[in-house]
């Protein structure tokens, strides 16, 4: 929902000030249509029907894996492709994993958004949109920017977005905003003053390999890259979770490990392993090299998890989100 038309169409009304909020509130508590809101005027109700988008996203296909994981194809209004997800846990955490464009810019050679290329940025309520989409579904208490595209690129609508996601029950301390290291938009989410988590897209210790990764890197080196991690560690106090993808054969040796090790201050930084889902480029890890390589980083004093892979059957797992229709679908 476009906050700002809202707020708009019903001054133009003549609405009392209060009403924005009313229609925010309903819409945050998981209602789906403005004809569920019986508190309003039933013809202010057909007003806004008429005016406002409840979404600024239409929803294409939705696919549920085996593991409750579900992904949702949005189409923007000028038919642009937004894939988001949400990640359900034992634990009770429902996670939603959000797109801030419709591509990537970035083109890592492993990642599926990178392969489809860069359609456009996503204004704050697309990206909110994706959000509010599955608190229709249930309650939502886990934030992720990692889905399509480089948050940091389109930092101005992300931050609007980020600010207005505890309306839906995700506070900013369990949001996290991924990069690939874009160093500009580090220092800029630094001094913002949200309490959020900053996660690091690595994937190799030294720049020439990642230079063949993730082309970013010719712009920003990885020396530019931890010292805007630092500063933003310096201002926020919060470790910066660093995302390494785990590819057979390319970064997976005892050496590497020991390059990270030498890299990253164990008090500022923690590692995120990530089994990769391979989109056709590269192999993953065996389970075995992944847990080798966690206890080499482990013996060294670095902290670093393994992350789970969710929804990998419907192509919604980390670097899967293609925007494209799947083959099967439960809507």
């Amino acid at each position: 929902m476009d906050r700002e038309l809202l707020e708009q169409t019903l001054t133009e009304l003549g609405q009392p000030s209060y009403r924005a909020k009313q229609v925010w509130e309903h819409a945050c508590a998981g209602a789906s249509s403005y004809e569920e809101m019986s508190s309003l005027p039933k013809g202010l109700r057909s007003e806004l029907s008429e005016r406002v988008p409840f979404s600024t996203l239409s929803l294409e296909q939705q696919l549920e894996a085996r593991d409750g994981t579900v992904k949702a194809l949005f189409r923007t209004h000028d038919g642009h492709p937004v894939e988001s997800v949400l990640m359900r846990y034992r634990d009770g955490r429902r996670s939603v994993c959000i797109s801030t464009q419709s591509g990537c810019p970035l083109q890592c050679a492993f990642c599926a958004s990178g392969q489809m290329g860069f359609k456009r940025n996503l204004t704050a309520w697309e990206i909110f949109d994706q959000a509010l989409y599955f608190r229709q579904v249930e309650q939502v208490n886990h934030g992720a920017l990692m889905g399509m595209g480089e948050p940091l690129m389109n930092l101005t609508a992300v931050l609007t977005a980020v600010r207005a996601l505890p309306d839906l029950g995700i506070g900013h301390r369990h949001t996290s905003v991924s990069t690939a290291g874009w160093v500009p938009g580090i220092d800029k989410l630094a001094v913002e003053g949200l309490p959020v988590r900053l996660a690091l897209s690595l994937h190799a210790p030294d720049d020439e390999l990642r230079r063949t990764l993730m082309p970013v890197t010719a712009r920003f080196p990885i020396a530019e890259v931890i010292a805007a991690c630092e500063r933003f560690y310096a201002l926020r106090r919060r470790k910066v979770l660093v995302e390494y993808l785990m590819l057979a054969g390319v970064n997976d040796r005892p050496e590497q490990a020991r390059a990270l090790v030498r890299l990253l201050d164990p008090g500022r930084f923690k590692l995120n392993l990530i089994p990769y889902n391979e989109t056709g480029a590269f192999r993953g890890s065996s389970r075995a090299v992944i847990y080798s390589f966690r206890q080499a980083l482990a013996k060294a004093g670095l902290e670093a998890t393994v992350r789970l892979a969710r929804g990998r059957e419907i192509d919604a797992a980390c670097g899967q989100l293609a925007g494209t229709v799947g083959a099967a679908s439960r809507t």
